[in-house]
């Protein structure tokens, strides 16, 4: 088993954030699950992880929009587990803007939670993560690269999470490597319900199928435990959609 890593790991209570998180600390590592609003989610992962080692895992409630808060949030983070080891940005807004009905909420928003909060999490973790040889892994997304209709600010946010992610690579190396992890057809949205586009998009996959949450975190575990020489990638687990789309 690997030695223990301490690992924030944003937006961890639901979805992938969820299975990274179950996954990672299978592994031996130890983990904090951020959430904003998601209390009864996050308490039932922590206590199952806790039950299965006890003292290895904590939930953090932040607002990452507010990112004054964030320092706050890391140094709970490092004073629980005497240090940091791995960010894992994974947080994220999603849902269409057209052009048309763009806002100053929406914008703020999505490019808030998407590249802003990032940028200022990594920020307030550097120096802990420095003093480990740490890492930070951010949630892209396949559409950083080519545009999803009616989603112009979620895509122009995740293409600049993209361009943070390998311009933190050259300025944190060597003490810390910084890469991205960019999924497909994964999950669908909780309120998304269109079959027909579901089918439309499951046609454009090579593989001929969607992924699964599992599948970004045996990436993200092996970015952490065994990627040591690896720091500015942006790797796509999308079953070869971003060939195609």
């Amino acid at each position: 088993m690997n030695q223990a890593k301490t690992i924030l790991i944003t937006g961890g209570a639901k979805r992938i954030g969820r299975q990274m998180a179950i996954s990672l600390h299978a592994t031996g590592h130890n983990i904090v699950v951020h959430y904003r609003s998601s209390a009864g989610a996050a308490a039932s992962l922590v206590a199952q992880l806790n039950a299965e080692r006890e003292g290895s895992a904590l939930a953090l409630q932040g607002e990452l929009l507010d990112t004054a808060s964030i320092p706050s949030l890391v140094s709970q983070a490092v004073d629980a587990f005497g240090g940091l080891d791995v960010l894992i940005n994974n947080a994220s807004t999603f849902y269409p803007t057209p052009i048309e009905l763009l806002e100053d909420e929406f914008w703020n928003d999505l490019v808030g939670s998407n590249l802003k909060a990032p940028a200022f999490l990594a920020k307030a973790c550097v120096p802990y993560l420095r003093e480990r040889t740490g890492s930070i892994i951010n949630i892209v997304d396949i559409h950083a690269k080519k545009p999803m209709a009616s989603h112009p600010i979620y895509c122009s946010a995740k293409a600049g999470l993209e361009m943070l992610t390998m311009s933190l690579a050259r300025d944190l190396a060597p003490s810390i490597r910084v890469n991205g992890v960019s999924p497909g057809a994964i999950l669908w949205p909780e309120d998304d319900s269109g079959m027909d586009e579901q089918s439309a998009i499951l046609e454009k996959i090579p593989m001929g199928r969607m992924g699964e949450p599992q599948d970004i975190a045996n990436l993200v575990r092996f970015l952490i435990d065994e990627g040591s020489y690896i720091t500015g990638q942006i790797i796509a687990v999308d079953g070869g959609r971003s060939v195609v789309i």
